[in-house]
């Protein structure tokens, strides 16, 4: 299926590049930074992005969340192109206010993110920006601190998804919109 926004596709074809053997051997590490370097890149996928954050009826989110490190990137532009707020989900121990925790599982152990307590308030809708959708866990983590807030995740957009890592059953009943999906490793 071909993208909404004009010259995506295109665009993510020719601005991500493969890095074989990034961080470790035997991984391809997915290179967007070529793609952030490129204006008319970088504007098609703020906009792709962007679009999952509008429901049907034209409702706009109130909060755009990014999740550490690349999510912040691509969310700070997404919240700025929705009019909405942008609000960081930091590894622990980074943000200096009162703030909600979750543990969760990886591949090679366990992480904790965090959210302040403040920064979402009851009833908010949320837009949850990542660059890759892998197992789903990390995602699923800033759902819950969302939820913690009293917010609710209207949806989840990211710009690539593994999708042979099935993340998106970590996911369920939310709306997930990747604007690349890679089916093989």
């Amino acid at each position: 299926m071909a993208s909404p926004v004009p010259g995506l596709d295109e665009h993510l074809e020719r601005l991500i590049r493969d890095v074989p053997d990034f961080p470790k051997p035997g991984v391809v590490f997915k290179d967007i930074s070529p793609l952030l370097a490129d204006h008319d890149g970088l504007s098609a996928v703020v906009a792709g992005l962007a679009a999952a954050g509008v429901a049907d009826d034209g409702t706009v989110v109130d909060k755009v969340v990014g999740i550490e490190a690349r999510g912040f990137i691509l969310a700070a532009p997404v919240a700025l192109e929705l009019g909405a707020g942008f609000v960081p989900v930091r590894k622990a121990g980074k943000l200096p206010g009162l703030t909600h925790q979750v543990a969760y599982e990886l591949e090679y152990g366990e992480a904790v993110l965090e959210l302040h307590q403040d920064a979402i308030h009851a009833g908010e809708r949320v837009l949850v920006i990542d660059d890759v959708l892998a197992t789903g866990g990390t995602v699923a983590a800033a759902r819950s601190l969302v939820e913690k807030c009293g917010g609710v995740v209207a949806g989840v957009a990211v710009l690539m998804e593994l999708a042979f890592l099935h993340g998106r059953a970590a996911l369920p009943g939310l709306s997930v919109t990747a604007l690349r999906s890679i089916t093989a490793t």
